[in-house]
C-alpha cells in the first residue's frame, strides 16, 4: 500500500553523540517506487541569490525533511561556495540504513520566495538529482506560511514574516507618518475581500513610500545638467488648486523644499470631470536623461493567456508612480519652480521619461510568479483572468495580498471584480474574445464597428480580428502628447 505522503526521508544523528535524531532530514529516494517522481510533490518557484547572480528555479516543500538542502553538482555548477560541518553529519533511512553523510553546508544564501520574501538561508549539501532545492519543516516552521497544496502556491505569510523578510517592502525609512486614516469605501468590493481592506486605503497610497530596489534613477548623460525652466502663471482657480497640492505633498512626505539649480516649469490641465491636474515640464531634463528601455507589454500577448478565462477583475493602482520613491541623491533633478517656492519630489513624477519603465519592472517583479498564469499587468492597470468564480476568488486574494506585502495599494471606486465582461486598455475583454472598445476608439465609425468590432470569437477567429485590427491601425502614429492622458485618469 503506497504512503499518503511521499517518504524520501531519513535520520541523522550527530557525530558524539549516543542518541540517534529521529527526526527527518531530508528527501532522498522513495519506498513506493525505485524511479521516484517529484510530479506529485509540492514544488514552487524560487530564486536563489548570490554574488549578485539570481537563478531561478523549483523548490520542493517537504514538511517531512527537517533541513534545508542543496543539490551539489548544482550548486558547484553555480559557483555557490561552500562551507565544511563539524561534526559531520550522518544521514539514515527510516528502518536504519546508511544514506549518505553530509559534511558541507553553503555560505549564507538569499533566498527569493512569492516575488518579495527575501531571507538568509544556509543549506546542507547533499546530492540529490530530482530538485535542487528542499525547503523542510524547519523553514516551514519558522514562517508557517499559507498553502494552497493541489495548486503548489503560497497565499500568504505569518506574522513573523511581515515583521523580517517582508520588512523592505513594508517598513518606510521616512520620518513622515501615514495620514490620518479615513474611512474606506468597499461598496464596490466583493465582501469576501474585506479582510484586505488596507489594500484599498487612499490615506496610505498617499503617503511616502519606503526605498526599494526598484527607486527611479535618473542618470544624465556626461556633460549635462538639468535646464532650469519658466515660471508659468496661474489664473485663481490655478493658485487656490496649486497651494492645496503643495500643502498636501509637503504633508504626505512626497515633496520637501529645494535649494536645486534645475527648476522644471509647473502649470495645470483639466481632466474630463473639469477638475485641474498639476503637470510639469520635464522636457529638458527628459533630453538628456539616459533612457531606460525596459518593454512595456503589448496588448496583442494576452490574446492567447486570456482563452477560456470566464472570471475578469480589474485592478486600478492608486496614486500610480508615486508608489515609487526617486533614487536617494537624485531628488534635485526633479525641481520644479512655482509662484511660491521651489519644490523638489521624492517620489517618482508623471512626466519623467523612465516613468512607465520603472513602475512597469516593479509591479511585474511583485507579481512575477502569476504573470501570463493569470494576471496582465499594463502599468498601473490589472488584470486578473480565471476559468471558475471558486478559482478566481483565489487568484484575486493572492493579487491583492501580494500588493498589499508591497505597499501598492488599489483604487476601489475604479476596480470591477467577478465580470464576465470587462473594459481593458482601449478594448472589450469577455468569455467570447476581445474586441475594440468603441468608447475609447473616437476615429472608428460606428458602421465600421457593426463590421469587425464583435462576432470574432476566441481561437481561429482572434486571427482574423488580429488581421484587421492591425489594418485599422497600419496608419502613421502623430508625434502629439496628450498630457492629459495620465495613469489614473
Amino acid at each position: 500500500m503506497p504512503l499518503l505522503r511521499p517518504p524520501w526521508t531519513f535520520c541523522f544523528f550527530l557525530s558524539g553523540k549516543s542518541q540517534r535524531s529521529l527526526v527527518s532530514k531530508g528527501v532522498l529516494a522513495s519506498a513506493t517506487s525505485t524511479t521516484p517522481s517529484t510530479g506529485s510533490r509540492s514544488m514552487i518557484p524560487v530564486s536563489v541569490s548570490y554574488e549578485g547572480a539570481v537563478h531561478q528555479l523549483s523548490a520542493l516543500i517537504d514538511s517531512g525533511a527537517e533541513g534545508n538542502f542543496i543539490d551539489f553538482s548544482w550548486a558547484l555548477k553555480k559557483g555557490i561556495s561552500f562551507q565544511s560541518l563539524s561534526p559531520v553529519l550522518t544521514a539514515h533511512a527510516l528502518d536504519g540504513r546508511e544514506l549518505t553523510t553530509i559534511s558541507q553546508a553553503t555560505v549564507p544564501l538569499q533566498l527569493i520566495t512569492s516575488g518579495n520574501h527575501r531571507e538568509e538561508i544556509v543549506f546542507f549539501v547533499t546530492h540529490s538529482p530530482l530538485t535542487p532545492v528542499v525547503l523542510g519543516h524547519s523553514w516551514l516552521t519558522t514562517h508557517n506560511p499559507h498553502i494552497n497544496w493541489s495548486e503548489s502556491t503560497i497565499l500568504s505569510w505569518s506574522p513573523y514574516c511581515h515583521a523580517h523578510c517582508l520588512v523592505s517592502a513594508l517598513s518606510s525609512v521616512s520620518s513622515f507618518p501615514v495620514l490620518q486614516e479615513e474611512p474606506i469605501d468597499l461598496s464596490r468590493v466583493p465582501e469576501v475581500y474585506h479582510d484586505l481592506r488596507a489594500v484599498f486605503s487612499h490615506s496610505r497610497a498617499a503617503s511616502l513610500p519606503p526605498h526599494r530596489p526598484y527607486d527611479c534613477a535618473i542618470n544624465l548623460l556626461p556633460g549635462t545638467s538639468p535646464p532650469k525652466g519658466r515660471l508659468f502663471s496661474l489664473s485663481g482657480p490655478e493658485r487656490a488648486a496649486m497651494e492645496k497640492y503643495l500643502s498636501e505633498s509637503l504633508a504626505a512626505g512626497v515633496i520637501r523644499p529645494s535649494s536645486s539649480p534645475a527648476g522644471a516649469g509647473f502649470f495645470f490641465v483639466k481632466k474630463k470631470d473639469g477638475s485641474l491636474r498639476p503637470c510639469i515640464d520635464y522636457r529638458g531634463l527628459n533630453d538628456i536623461t539616459i533612457k531606460n528601455r525596459y518593454p512595456l507589454p503589448l496588448m496583442s500577448s494576452a490574446f492567447e493567456i486570456l482563452q477560456g478565462a470566464r472570471y475578469f477583475t480589474k485592478l486600478d493602482l492608486r496614486n500610480a508612480y508615486h508608489l515609487v520613491r526617486i533614487r536617494e541623491g537624485d531628488e534635485w533633478k526633479t525641481a520644479f519652480n512655482t509662484p511660491t517656492g521651489h519644490f523638489e519630489y521624492r517620489v517618482l513624477p508623471f512626466g519623467l521619461t523612465n516613468a512607465p519603465a520603472v513602475f512597469q519592472a516593479l509591479v511585474n517583479d511583485v507579481l512575477r510568479d502569476m504573470i501570463n498564469k493569470f494576471v496582465f499587468v499594463y502599468l498601473d492597470d490589472i488584470l486578473i483572468f480565471s476559468r471558475s468564480l471558486q478559482v478566481h476568488i483565489q487568484h484575486v486574494r493572492r493579487v491583492l495580498q501580494r500588493l498589499l506585502e508591497n505597499q501598492l495599494f488599489a483604487k476601489a471606486e475604479k476596480c470591477s471584480f467577478h465580470n464576465q465582461s470587462v473594459p481593458f486598455l482601449g478594448h472589450i475583454i469577455s468569455v467570447e474574445g476581445i474586441c475594440m472598445d468603441p468608447a475609447k476608439n473616437g476615429t472608428t465609425t460606428s458602421a465600421t464597428v457593426s463590421c469587425w468590432l464583435c462576432g470574432w470569437p476566441w481561437g481561429s477567429g482572434a486571427t482574423g480580428w488580429r488581421a484587421r485590427r492591425s489594418r485599422f491601425w497600419s496608419g502613421p502614429i502623430t508625434g502629439t502628447w496628450n498630457i492629459s492622458k495620465q495613469p489614473n485618469d
